[in-house]
């Protein structure tokens, strides 16, 4: 059980659009950062688009861009725009009713689920697009490979 790599790769594309929002990016270089295809990106970025949070335009000299400044855009905005509902689930199967932890389980499950699902929401909404920008950025310096 887990977050599937959407969210990553969103948030990857989002922290590049926001460093380079001075020209639009193609998927393909999108995908190269990414070591992924294309294909994939452009998935994940026609959710983003839906969501409101980037645009594109076609043609010679097209690409993606920012909808929203990234001071606007939370890594939980990037997450509930490619995540098709919560991380954590119950059982795929009702557990049986005859055992004392299957009839109770479920429930017990929910509340504990639905808060950790509300505690990751807080959190990745107090980070942003531009705040990772900011901290690629330091990385960069202190690795001495800022260009």
């Amino acid at each position: 059980m887990g977050m599937s790599s959407r969210s990553a790769v969103a948030i990857h594309a989002l922290t590049m659009l926001a460093r380079w929002s001075e020209r639009t990016l193609t998927s393909a270089e999108i995908a190269d950062s990414l070591e992924s295809n294309p294909v994939l990106v452009r998935r994940v970025l026609g959710s983003l688009r839906e969501a409101g949070l980037v645009g594109s335009t076609e043609g010679r000299g097209g690409g993606w861009n920012l909808e929203r400044s990234p001071r606007d855009i939370s890594l939980y905005d990037a997450y509930a725009a490619v995540e098709a509902g919560p991380v954590l689930v119950g059982h795929a199967h009702p557990p049986s009713r005859e055992c004392e932890v299957g009839r109770n389980i479920q429930a017990l499950l929910e509340t504990e689920f639905r808060e950790a699902e509300q505690a990751m929401e807080e959190r990745l909404g107090r980070t942003t697009i531009a705040d990772l920008v900011r901290q690629v950025m330091a990385r960069e310096r202190e690795l001495g490979l800022q260009r």
